[in-house]
């Protein structure tokens, strides 16, 4: 066996839960490569993945990402024994409701689910209520019931992405924020400097104050910030669009609804998610933002409580906490995963938007496999995914960019 960090030398841009994931996937790969992992901020997980409300749904974002989700229940369900301390699912059903006005788009994502998993189906609307008992049976038409979705530890699911990462010889490195990238014969030279991802610009002189590392291979997991990233490699941006997402907490006067499911509008308009005593509460709105540490505006929670009050008897009067992170998008909404057309040493993993948590040991298998192998290994195999199947040219940021010359 090759001794570990005598492989490739990688370099890891992005300490969220794109970048640990690929990480970890990395590191664990028989060429034994040196993996390193670079973040911006003092912590990991600063913005997005640690403000995240996370719930599986296999019925859930573009076709080309059920793929991912369905390759990642292995690990959720079965985490690599010392990674855990504990289970990171917790099962819990998803209620999704809809008005007379929103049968086609019930319909399709029935029809989607079931091509999906077969437990998923139309429920009548006394069972949605026995379910979740604070609903109103007035407002709704037709609910969809999804027995087998789960509730996501996020810190837990991303603290054994790092375990497993610094076991298998990685290296995490805090303030390290990417400056400049260039190239260096086959390889990449990476300028960094101490402060966060909103430091000062890259051009200005003396801000390149820390370490330079040299890598074999780059992946830019930067969240928000991948575009930034690229051009500080000289690529063209792919054109992320960085939306917020407000989130807020609300007592609950129900017994027992801590173990309720949680409920959605079928369009995803707003959400309601037990957790514990409270209710977490969500407009699940897609606010354009630019990359930032984002913060709620009121007026997005007050539109939450006035839905989630017309199709509930919660009753929301006052709100505990509040907060909001950036949920990032490729501009089709199927995550680019894979090297750059001018670049191929130099890969994508962004765009995770809305389902980065639930499809995070798939995607970081994904950018291993590219990177080192150049193509899907047999995680991808249409036996693992119950039928589904894995296209990696639906992930390739090249269908955003021109054609290399």
């Amino acid at each position: 066996m090759a001794q570990h960090g005598t492989g490739p030398r990688v370099v890891v841009v992005g300490g969220g839960i794109a970048g640990v994931s690929a990480a970890y996937a990395l590191a664990r790969h028989p060429s034994a490569p040196a993996v390193t992992l670079i973040e911006a901020e003092g912590q990991l997980a600063h913005h997005t993945t640690g403000r995240s409300a996370a719930q599986l749904i296999e019925n859930y974002g573009t076709h080309p990402l059920r793929a991912l989700t369905k390759a990642s229940l292995p690990y959720f369900l079965h985490p690599p024994e010392g990674l855990a301390d504990g289970p990171l699912l917790e099962r819990r059903g998803v209620l999704s409701v809809a008005d007379d006005a929103r049968s086609a788009e019930f319909d399709q994502q029935l029809a989607e689910g079931i091509a999906v998993n077969p437990t998923i189906a139309e429920v009548p609307v006394a069972e949605a209520v026995a379910l979740f008992p604070a609903l109103r049976p007035e407002p709704i038409a037709r609910a969809l019931w999804e027995p087998e979705s789960y509730a996501i530890d996020v810190a837990a699911v991303h603290q054994s992405f790092v375990r497993g990462l610094r076991r298998a010889g990685g290296t995490v490195a805090l303030h390290h924020r990417a400056l400049r990238i260039e190239r260096a014969g086959s390889g990449w030279r990476i300028r960094t400097g101490a402060g966060g991802a909103a430091a000062p610009d890259p051009s200005v002189p003396g801000d390149g104050d820390g370490p330079v590392l040299e890598a074999d291979v780059v992946i830019n997991a930067a969240g928000a910030w991948g575009d930034d990233v690229a051009r500080r490699a000289e690529l063209t941006p792919i054109g992320l669009r960085p939306l917020r997402r407000t989130a807020f907490m609300v007592a609950s006067r129900f017994e027992g609804s801590g173990a309720w499911p949680l409920v959605a509008d079928i369009e995803h308009r707003w959400y309601v998610k037990p957790d514990g005593v409270q209710f977490l509460c969500s407009p699940a709105d897609e606010t354009p933002s630019a990359p930032c540490d984002a913060k709620p505006e009121e007026v997005d929670v007050a539109r939450a409580i006035d839905a989630i009050n017309g199709a509930t008897t919660i009753g929301i009067r006052s709100v505990a906490s509040s907060w909001a992170g950036l949920r990032t998008f490729t501009p089709d909404r199927t995550m680019a995963i894979g090297p750059d057309p001018s670049e191929p040493t130099f890969l994508w993993c962004v765009g995770q938007g809305g389902t980065g948590i639930q499809s995070s040991p798939g995607a970081g298998q994904l950018v291993a496999d590219l990177a080192l192998d150049g193509r899907p290994g047999p995680t991808f195999d249409p036996s693992e995914l119950g039928g589904l199947t894995l296209d990696p040219t639906a992930f390739g940021p090249a269908r955003f960019l021109p054609p290399a010359p």
